[in-house]
């Protein structure tokens, strides 16, 4: 009896710990499965970043401040490669606007900017352009970058609305008549894209409203696209009140007041 009560015990003893082994390894595997759940959630989550930022705060020209680095060797321009050639849809063909010449005006809180549209030197951008004034995409949207700096002097104009977003399925390319020496003089109009990206031209355009000048990235330069031909005025009076508070830097950001495009038109 004594024998087998000892036996009995023993078996019991092996038993729980068996258990406690088998609990132990079932917590290991749960633990397992919850951190790879949570690094995939993290993973998802820096792809979804990387995609906002490469659709919105990235889809403009450089600010005066990164030029100033460049020039002064703090800063390399980045060297990734353009995305592949290929228009996104309803991108009008360069061959609608190809050797024609587009005049019409771009009216800014009331007062009128006049333009010139250059399809011979810019077929492409001239066609993208001429469809948003035809199509009247550009009534109500914003001009929501203002730079101040000695080297640039910029309004960029067509974004949906003043926090600069874009419509990141109407990209275009190829780039055209882009300034040599990297120089957009007052009254240049020019189209703003994606960093690094010769096929990330979109909707929205700046213009200079004093001479600028624009380092090169990986891509190239920016399409000049047109010309001021009366009232730049208007844009320099909307740079000379300055930036608002709380932009990237204190000549790059919001202008004091918010611009907005009562009409586009382009005949």
């Amino acid at each position: 009896m004594r024998v087998s009560k000892r036996n009995a015990q023993e078996a019991r003893r092996r038993v729980q710990l068996m258990e406690a082994k088998q609990s132990l390894r079932r917590g290991q595997e749960s633990r397992r499965r919850r951190d790879n759940l949570i690094a995939s959630a993290a993973v998802v989550l820096a792809v979804a970043v990387a995609g906002v930022l490469q659709g919105t705060v990235f889809a403009s020209n450089p600010t005066a401040a990164e030029y100033e680095a460049v020039k002064a060797g703090l800063q390399t321009p980045s060297t990734s490669p353009s995305a592949s050639p290929s228009n996104g849809p309803g991108v009008p063909a360069a061959s609608t606007a190809a050797g024609k010449t587009f005049s019409g005006s771009l009216v800014l809180n009331g007062a009128s900017v006049g333009v010139s549209i250059d399809g011979t030197k810019a077929p492409q951008a001239a066609a993208v352009f001429k469809a948003i004034a035809d199509q009247g995409l550009y009534k109500g949207r914003a001009c929501h970058r203002l730079t101040t700096g000695q080297t640039a002097s910029i309004l960029q104009c067509g974004a949906e609305d003043a926090s600069g977003k874009a419509d990141p399925s109407y990209t275009w390319g190829p780039l055209e008549n882009t300034p040599a020496d990297q120089k957009y003089p007052a009254g240049t109009i020019a189209v703003a894209r994606t960093s690094n990206n010769a096929y990330g031209n979109g909707q929205q355009l700046f213009i200079a409203y004093k001479d600028s000048t624009f380092p090169n990235d990986s891509a190239g330069g920016y399409t000049v696209v047109g010309h001021v031909t009366s009232g730049l005025d208007v844009i320099a009076k909307i740079g000379a009140a300055g930036v608002a508070p709380g932009g990237s830097t204190t000549d790059d950001g919001a202008p004091v007041t918010p611009v907005t495009i009562d009409s586009f038109t382009l005949n």
